[in-house]
């Protein structure tokens, strides 16, 4: 096939400090194509805990092989259940969940010819798949947008950390493909649906990480149809009342602000219990102190099993990468990102976690 009519698409980039064009290789754009061609069976893969771009960016995919190659066998793996108010994206039946069926999982990725892990910059963020990503003889293609993709495992990569999402970053791959010519209309109605829904959780409704391509993007797709308003609907106003009663609590009862402008909120297991909070419902609950004036970074803490998770946000001038790279086992955006606090490795147990976090934040706010 000869890729001479590929239309040459420059996503611009700008901030502060730099201004800059992403371009995507050619010789990567050729590969991809001719992979996903030839692919018998694909398997697309995405981290542990899936948000909005980790749904919407594996479904979209799925749609574009299914629709646009034709493709059969292809099905979204992913660690465990995402929230009920994104499992709309997903199609009936081309979708695996390893906590429910492990064993379907680890068949599907160990017998497919190419696999893509998709918003994850190392296997290891898909925490029980990655053993059998790892050692499955499948051609293996990475597109993320986090810091410091594994270029060893992947044999091609698309990487780019300055885009709002992984949804973006495929959007621009997908109209470097011959299907589309370049053009958002020639998208499935399913996959620019879903990669317009990663995209807004991604980037909080357009609060952060937004970047000139960012609105490009939305733009054309809301032009190719895209029914922005249902999916806003869908994402945002379809929870439980336990949720709203859950996130009234947290924020009157459990709001914590340190002298040097450090808020957080730890929900502990008999929170967790007590309001039946489920996967997701706490989504978008860390960004809210970002509206008090003298707060400069703001934590959520949910525990789990052995440990809490933590999403970290900041604002301009401070780094909640940096934050949860020194303290959290994590890392990700400059100021959206995430760890974990184990118990009782980091503390001694649920009890501390407070008292940690406000000698960790003073200490890192001075």
């Amino acid at each position: 096939m000869q890729y001479a009519a590929y239309k040459k698409i420059s996503c611009k980039f700008a901030s502060k400090k730099q201004k800059r064009h992403l371009q995507l290789s050619h010789a990567d754009i050729e590969r991809l194509s001719r992979l996903l061609r030839g692919a018998r069976k694909v398997g697309i893969v995405s981290h542990t805990h899936p948000d909005g771009d980790a749904v919407g960016s594996s479904a979209a995919l799925c749609a574009f092989l299914q629709e646009s190659l034709g493709k059969t066998d292809v099905k979204v793996v992913l660690p465990d259940s995402p929230s009920a108010t994104l499992r709309f994206l997903l199609r009936g039946g081309r979708t695996i969940i390893a906590s429910d069926s492990p064993e379907e999982a680890r068949e599907w990725l160990l017998s497919s010819d190419v696999l893509v892990l998709i918003d994850a910059n190392l296997p290891r963020r898909t925490e029980q798949l990655e053993k059998f990503l790892v050692e499955s003889k499948a051609e293996k293609i990475l597109i993320d947008h986090h810091v410091g993709p594994d270029r060893e495992t992947f044999g091609t990569v698309f990487s780019e950390t300055e885009i709002s999402s992984a949804c973006e970053l495929l959007y621009w791959i997908l109209l470097e493909m011959p299907e589309t010519g370049g053009e958002a209309s020639c998208l499935p109605a399913s996959a620019a649906t879903a990669l317009m829904a990663g995209m807004t959780t991604d980037t909080n409704n357009f609060a952060n990480s937004v970047f000139p391509s960012t609105l490009q993007m939305a733009s054309a797709l809301l032009a190719a149809g895209v029914d922005r308003d249902f999916l806003l609907d869908r994402i945002y106003n379809c929870y439980r009342e336990n949720r709203v009663r859950a996130m009234g609590y947290l924020q009157s009862e459990r709001l914590h602000i340190t002298p040097s402008g450090a808020a957080f909120m730890v929900a502990t297991r008999d929170i967790v219990e007590r309001f039946d909070i489920r996967e997701g419902e706490t989504e978008g609950l860390v960004n809210v102190p970002l509206a008090i004036e003298k707060v400069k970074i703001s934590l959520f803490l949910k525990e789990d099993d052995g440990y809490f998770r933590v999403s970290i946000r900041s604002k301009e001038g401070w780094s909640a990468r940096n934050l949860a790279q020194l303290h959290f086992h994590g890392g990700g955006h400059e100021k959206a990102s995430g760890g974990r606090l184990f118990f009782p490795e980091d503390i001694a147990g649920p009890g501390e976690a407070e008292a940690f976090l406000e000698k960790v934040c003073e200490d890192y706010l001075k």
